[in-house]
């Protein structure tokens, strides 16, 4: 079938991109689904670092390449030996597929299945295969998503069925931004109740971890960004307390609230000056938590001997060490209650044709999550 999708051709082209117009929208050529795929018309698809991390050339990935890998939908069809999906199901994207056979599938750690890393490194799906092209020529797949477009073909592996009451422009954000920035509250670091809490860098995973902390019962959550409108909406979400990241007394400041610094401090701004920071602000016998994807190239040191004499933790955390399947209707289920409270997340609705500008608001942290709406 023919469908409209957002393609680039090359990374690092510069901003503003309402000028350069990195992403293309073209019409292409969508296969059926294969066996152990489906076929998705997309309802929202959100804007996040990692797809703007590939225009910019942060994170090398092969081209040309349909962008996109958060998104919500309905099933359209189902390829050979899908039975647990039909058509008309409510499904929430995930980037990650899993295998569920490999040793982190079998340890139950499927954010770190590595045929899915594989896959996602080739730009194909999980199967191997690649279902777009533009022209004879192969598009690749980002992350196994492509969503950046009316409809997409996926691994079954790679979407979760999910409750159809649910709007899916709000139901899009659960496929990343909400599984990575909650995730690593409650999956990663495991926030106790009452415990002192700092998240750094407060984009749409960040302030869901934010939301994250407050539902997991942090008495105090210090949000930090150099951005004083992210701050304002940060406190808007329940932060106790601010302290913007440009003002040299930042690290001073965030031990002053939590009596000498906190209990679990996380980083999501992709940044080694926030890593620094983070870590400089955990308290002895804390844990220190990084989401944030810098270059490649980017290394991070700190004074060994802490880990030790201090008994520090430094952890990654990767799509907020989620099972997919687990997390997503749990993450849904807080947000049905009104105790994650996801739709204030969501900044802007776009069109298709939109989306170079609305990577230049999120490039110059102007949004906190947009989403384009297909009709």
């Amino acid at each position: 079938m023919k469908i409209q999708a957002a393609v680039l051709d090359k990374m690092g082209v510069a901003a503003p991109y309402a000028q350069s117009r990195p992403l293309a929208i073209r019409t292409v050529e969508l296969d059926p689904p294969g066996p152990d795929e489906v076929l998705i018309k997309i309802a929202a698809a959100g804007l996040c670092h990692s797809d703007l991390s590939v225009i910019n050339g942060d994170r090398p990935r092969p081209m040309p390449m349909a962008l996109g890998h958060e998104a919500a939908g309905v099933v359209e069809e189902v390829g050979p030996g899908v039975r647990d999906l039909q058509r008309g199901d409510h499904v929430v994207v995930v980037f990650v597929p899993s295998c569920g056979h490999c040793a982190p599938c079998a340890e139950g750690r499927p954010a770190l299945c590595e045929p899915g890393a594989a896959a996602n490194g080739a730009g194909t799906l999980l199967s191997g295969e690649r279902r777009l092209s533009h022209d004879g020529v192969p598009l690749n797949h980002h992350l196994g998503c492509s969503v950046f477009a009316e409809y997409a073909t996926v691994s079954r592996r790679s979407v979760v069925k999910i409750d159809p009451t649910v709007p899916l422009d709000e139901a899009a954000l659960f496929g990343c931004a909400v599984l990575t920035g909650v995730g690593a509250v409650v999956n990663t670091a495991q926030v106790r109740v009452g415990a002192s809490v700092a998240v750094i860098g407060l984009g749409g995973v960040g302030l869901a971890a934010l939301i994250g902390a407050q539902a997991a019962g942090a008495r105090h959550i210090i949000a930090v960004d150099l951005s004083d409108a992210k701050l304002e909406q940060a406190r808007a979400l329940g932060a106790t307390h601010t302290v913007n990241a440009g003002d040299p007394a930042a690290k001073e400041q965030i031990r002053e609230i939590s009596a000498g610094g906190v209990e679990y401090a996380f980083e999501f701004a992709g940044s080694i000056r926030a890593l620094d920071l983070a870590y400089a602000v955990t308290r002895r016998g804390g844990t220190t938590v990084t989401a944030g994807l810098p270059p490649a190239g980017a290394s991070f040191g700190l004074p060994a001997v802490s880990l030790v004499a201090e008994e520090r933790t430094l952890k990654g955390s990767y799509i907020g060490t989620c099972v997919p399947s687990r997390d997503i209707p749990r993450y849904i289920a807080l947000y049905q209650q009104g105790r994650l409270p996801v739709d204030k997340l969501l900044t802007g609705r776009l069109r298709l044709d939109e989306i170079n500008h609305g990577f230049d608001l999120l490039h110059e942290g102007k949004a906190i999550r947009q989403v384009v709406i297909f009709s």
